[in-house]
């Protein structure tokens, strides 16, 4: 292992911001550096020999690119992080002409998204067009009366 390895390693482990699988790994693969066996590695980080075992190969097979996760299998996503932005930023900011809210059909029309990825995009987000954010008070003129006279009677 060469001294810009180690440090790069050490970097990685003791970083906040790492992801912590990346440390781990890090530390899978300086605990190995040292000498230690797998098992040994693995009984100090609380992990699988056959992970350590896993790790060591894969940082002599490719070095620092070894120790970063593969692609995962499965077909890409197909909608853009920046159609998923417009969405929600158009469903926030504005309405529709003639309307008082986004509806998923006049968002899909509008995205040229189909309407269940509206629906997807809304509910992942936590977003509710439909309903109204704030509290109506009652503009009826007796209002106070009817509220107080109805709870005193129960």
């Amino acid at each position: 292992m060469t001294a810009e390895e180690r440090d790069q390693l050490t970097r990685w482990a003791r970083r906040a911001k790492s992801a912590q699988a990346l440390a781990l790994r890090s530390r899978i693969v300086l605990g190995c550096a040292e000498g230690a066996d797998n098992k040994t590695v693995a009984g100090q980080l609380g992990c699988a020999a056959a992970t350590v075992g896993k790790w060591r190969s894969r940082f002599i097979a490719d070095r620092l690119d070894g120790l970063s996760d593969e692609p995962r299998p499965g077909r890409p996503p197909s909608i853009s992080v920046d159609q998923v932005e417009d969405v929600v930023v158009a469903t926030l900011e504005s309405t529709p002409k003639n309307a008082t809210h986004w509806s998923r059909a006049k968002m899909a029309e509008r995205t040229g998204l189909s309407k269940s990825t509206i629906g997807r995009i809304w509910r992942d987000f936590g977003l509710k067009p439909h309903r109204a954010d704030g509290f109506k008070l009652s503009n009826a003129p007796l209002l106070v009366e009817k509220s107080t006279t109805s709870s005193a009677s129960t």
